[in-house]
């Protein structure tokens, strides 16, 4: 069941209606028995992994909270615990990949060697479920959340619909206490997630699917596109892959706003970031927060010497590479971002202690820099993300500038090759200045909070606008998958 189906449109308001008219000790009920519908209309398979997952845990946890004194009985149970669930995150996942290269290795050496693979269908979520069950299990070992009792509360933590399928990835000291909390309806809040729910949807049915139709056109077919066709395919690919998931995670927060629940946001205005390092406090902010605190902190974080600093940032990039997806560019990409952290720490400005971070006027001259550079690095990486393979990623890199010396035949011979008309264009672009308006405005206040407090006669014109949007320049007729679905 997509976000964006007849299916949901039927199933969220039935959740809405019956949680608000049940006593609200019973409500966590209610959302425990439709995150499991939600999640098994996937596939009734794919619900044993995940609540095989969740006994696991639940029950790693309350062993690790009744024995606190003994810190080495606990650490075996966490790393006991932490070991099946990745590995389940192994087995659907990365078993064939490692396999593959196993047996890709051994053809190196000479010695013939057939890959054992399986036919496995990768569980809905998985890693985004996986990564939120260790961060629980981490944050108990720690002493800084107690176990769940509740084996209930603690399912619908895991599972709950919203967020199961791309997350955010919560935090039990979020999520959790929010589940017991008693709540009235607020009406407030439950327009604002409608009308954040309307932002994701106009950014995934008009932006993420409309760009899709040129970015596959060329990317599932590389050979036949040179020159500026492959630099516009890149940027497009960019708009798409940032308002899919955003879209999704506007979708996400708003579903669970209406019910009174608060999720992580997971973006802000990423394309706006003045570094790399800046870009991944804006991009999958529960993700980047997730690797920051279980993978790099523990590694030693900056605590350190440069040297091993630079190891423990590559260290863990490529951990968010591999989290991506079981292929050899994603690892590249995550990489490319390690790689770049690692530069950018040689450059004063970019130091706490420097004028052009303490002062708004220096930050912001050099901003008009290192913002649209930043965005250039970025969708520089974003070619391996969407290349099927890393010889794809350098194909497009050794012919995105093919015959750049004549500008105008450069640009003339994209538009041929993509048939893009000028008409084609401003369909395409008038639905991204209104991203980039918004985003803008992001940067300053709450976008959605500012337009809800102006009177009835500035705000409707602006709701049917946005609807008319949506209902004009949805496309039509194309996959509404979402990207970040495969992970």
């Amino acid at each position: 069941m997509l976000f964006n189906s007849f299916g949901y449109a039927v199933f969220l308001p039935i959740v809405f209606i019956l949680y608000w008219i049940v006593p609200g000790k019973y409500r966590w009920i209610i959302l425990l028995m439709s995150s499991y519908y939600f999640y098994a209309s996937w596939g009734p398979q794919y619900v044993a992994v995940i609540l095989i997952t969740t006994i696991i845990s639940y029950i790693a946890a309350l062993i690790m909270d009744a024995r606190r004194k003994d810190k080495i009985y606990r650490k075996t149970i966490l790393a006991l615990s932490i070991i099946i669930c990745t590995g389940l995150l192994f087995f659907f996942k990365y078993f064939n990949f490692f396999t593959e290269n196993i047996a890709l290795l051994f053809d190196k050496l000479s010695i013939p060697m057939q890959p054992f693979t399986l036919k496995l269908a990768l569980p809905i979520g998985i890693s985004f479920y996986i990564f939120q069950t260790i961060s629980y299990l981490v944050d108990v070992y720690k002493g800084d959340i107690r176990a769940e009792k509740n084996f209930g509360i603690y399912a619908v933590y895991i599972s709950f619909f919203p967020k199961v399928m791309q997350g955010p990835i919560e935090r039990g000291k979020k999520l959790l206490p929010q589940l017991y909390t008693p709540r009235t309806f607020q009406f407030d809040q439950a327009s604002y997630g409608l009308k954040l729910m309307a932002w994701g949807y106009f950014k995934k049915l008009v932006l993420a699917d409309g760009l899709s139709v040129y970015v596959n056109q060329v990317y599932n077919d590389l050979s036949a596109y040179k020159g500026f066709s492959l630099v516009l395919a890149t940027f497009f690919f960019a708009i798409q892959l940032y308002c899919d998931f955003s879209g999704y995670t506007d979708i996400a927060l708003g579903s669970a706003k209406i019910l009174g629940i608060n999720l992580t946001q997971n973006f802000k205005a990423p394309y706006f970031a003045s570094s790399i390092k800046d870009f991944w406090g804006r991009w999958h902010i529960s993700l980047s927060s997730w690797l920051r605190d279980y993978i790099y902190i523990p590694l030693g974080g900056n605590r350190v010497g440069k040297i091993r600093h630079a190891i423990n940032i590559m260290i863990t990039f490529l951990v968010s590479g591999l989290w991506h997806g079981a292929s050899w560019n994603y690892i590249l990409w995550g990489g490319i971002h390690g790689a770049y952290q690692v530069i950018e720490g040689f450059f004063p400005w970019n130091a706490k202690s420097s004028p052009f971070q303490r002062n708004k006027y220096y930050h912001f001259f050099l901003s008009i820099v290192t913002v649209p550079f930043t965005f250039l690095l970025v969708c520089f990486a974003w070619i391996f993300f969407r290349a099927a393979t890393i010889q794809d990623g350098i194909y497009v890199l050794k012919n995105m500038f093919t015959g750049i010396s004549h500008v105008s035949v450069y640009i003339q011979d994209c538009a041929l090759q993509m048939g893009l008309t000028f008409n084609h264009l401003v369909y395409n672009c008038l639905p991204i200045i209104l991203l980039f308006l918004y985003d803008l405005a992001s940067l300053k206040t709450d976008v959605i909070g500012f337009i809800s407090r102006q009177r009835f006669f500035i705000r409707w014109p602006l709701y049917i606008f946005l609807l008319l949007v949506i209902l004009l320049f949805s496309e039509k007729g194309v996959s509404t998958e979402f990207i970040y679905m495969q992970f």
